[in-house]
């Protein structure tokens, strides 16, 4: 199995398969497990920040019978396209 890296996160705006869009600011190290996080917020509601493990925030998914990526990058922090 491939390890995960920090890298596999570009900073920037991400859309969850079920449509909400989300800003990421970074890849994080969990003080006790130093399992790495994802730092995202919500660009919807309240906007609280959140953290969610990256191998879970990478992962694809089965979703209405087809395999997705559970978050998909959609442009960096600048709002360009890559």
């Amino acid at each position: 199995m491939t390890e995960l890296r920090r890298e596999s996160v570009l900073p920037g705006r991400y859309r969850h398969y079920k449509g909400g869009e989300y800003y990421v600011y970074e890849v994080a190290t969990h003080s006790e497990t130093e399992e790495l996080v994802v730092v995202y917020r919500p660009l919807y509601g309240e906007a609280a920040l959140w953290v969610r493990p990256l191998a879970m925030f990478t992962e694809v998914i089965e979703f209405e019978g087809k395999l997705q990526a559970r978050f998909e990058f959609l442009s960096p922090p600048d709002g360009s396209t890559l």
